[in-house]
């Protein structure tokens, strides 16, 4: 470990590993806003926590708020089947397929957020190591 101190807003005598977490810190607080809420409060509204009759032996336990609510609110049926991923058919590898646009479009949002989410800790982790290694020795920058 390094022996340099550093110097972030009132910080001061920071290791390069304190440095890190306060730019990381700073970096997530001027990323995240009100689209972020929205992507964590829709996530949460997809989790399969309501209890549902009727489902197939293979099929995942419950459903969650989001399907319920787009499948009243959306009740054509399309074409042909879409494909839809939820969290086990990530875990297992095969898609689902509906006709039901409610069910595609509740089963959509969840993956939409976390593609949202992660494209957001993307850039706080790009744009922490780069004002990172700008302030620090050169001894002590990532990834060079």
């Amino acid at each position: 470990m390094s022996a340099n101190v550093y110097r972030f807003n009132e910080y001061r005598d920071l290791s390069p590993v304190e440095l890190f977490f306060w730019i990381a810190l700073d970096q997530t607080k001027k990323q995240l806003g009100f689209a972020d809420l929205a992507a964590v409060a829709t996530w949460l509204l997809s989790m399969n926590d309501v209890p549902v009759s009727g489902k197939m032996k293979s099929a995942t336990e419950g459903t969650s708020v989001m399907s319920l609510f787009f499948r009243r609110v959306i009740k054509t049926r399309a074409p042909m089947k879409l494909p839809t991923m939820t969290l086990m058919t990530l875990r297992t590898g095969k898609l689902l397929y509906t006709k039901s646009l409610g069910a595609f479009v509740g089963r959509l949002v969840p993956v939409a957020d976390v593609v949202f989410m992660g494209y957001d800790a993307t850039c706080i982790m790009y744009r922490t190591v780069k004002r990172y290694n700008a302030m620090v020795k050169q001894e002590d920058r990532l990834g060079e």
